[in-house]
């Protein structure tokens, strides 16, 4: 599996779906709309698993699948009249903060079955939620998928906004990313780090038109 790093966005959560849908076209597959609805039901499912990670680094935690429609969709302010066909989730922990690329491949897709789901070719739409455990500071990710008619499922309040949530991050979000200190100094290290490699790079490529 081809390793794909992104620019980063600031949200962990966004930059995991430009990975995914990288790793997709890499082999001509479509690429997944990043659906809001579906990401903040992620983030609302790996928000109930938080702080139960096993050694390891298994997320030990499986909410009925009812809790979709139930508990998450209103928790988000999904329309429930546009609750979609969820076709598929993938669940993953870490002790300690990964980048997304990192995550992608040592935390979520970490075996062939995996691989399989996210290279399924009846998905549609994708969301992914990410959230910082508070006292043994595990960090989760949540992949959710869903094989319906692009923006016509999963549609939030508020023109789109939803219901805005206080922990964590999710994809396709117009709020800020609020993952935690941990978090947000690590990302804040990787954006310096990517900035200072962008920087070199063009002061090469000005160097070399001297």
């Amino acid at each position: 599996m081809k390793l794909i790093v992104v620019w980063s966005t600031g949200n962990p959560a966004n930059d995991l779906v430009e990975i995914i849908n990288s790793n997709r076209t890499s082999i001509k597959l479509p690429r997944l709309n990043d659906s809001p609805g579906l990401g903040c039901m992620a983030l609302q499912y790996v928000e109930l698993c938080k702080d139960n990670c096993t050694n390891g680094n298994a997320a030990n935690c499986k909410p009925p699948e009812d809790d979709f429609i139930e508990i998450f969709a209103p928790n988000c302010g999904v329309e429930l009249p546009t609750f979609g066909t969820i076709t598929g989730h993938i669940v993953g922990c870490q002790s300690k903060y990964l980048e997304p690329s990192q995550a992608f491949s040592h935390v979520l897709v970490k075996d062939k079955s995996t691989l399989s789901l996210l290279r399924n070719k009846s998905h549609t739409e994708v969301g992914v939620g990410f959230v910082g455990g508070k006292h043994k500071g595990y960090f989760f990710w949540c992949v959710v998928f869903s094989s319906d008619r692009i923006n016509s499922t999963f549609v939030l309040e508020g023109h789109g906004k939803g219901i805005r949530q206080k922990k964590g991050c999710f994809s396709g979000s117009s709020y800020p990313c609020s993952g935690g200190e941990k978090t947000k100094t690590a990302l804040s290290i990787n954006n310096i780090i990517m900035t200072l490699c962008f920087l070199y790079v063009s002061f090469l490529q000005q160097l070399s038109l001297l």
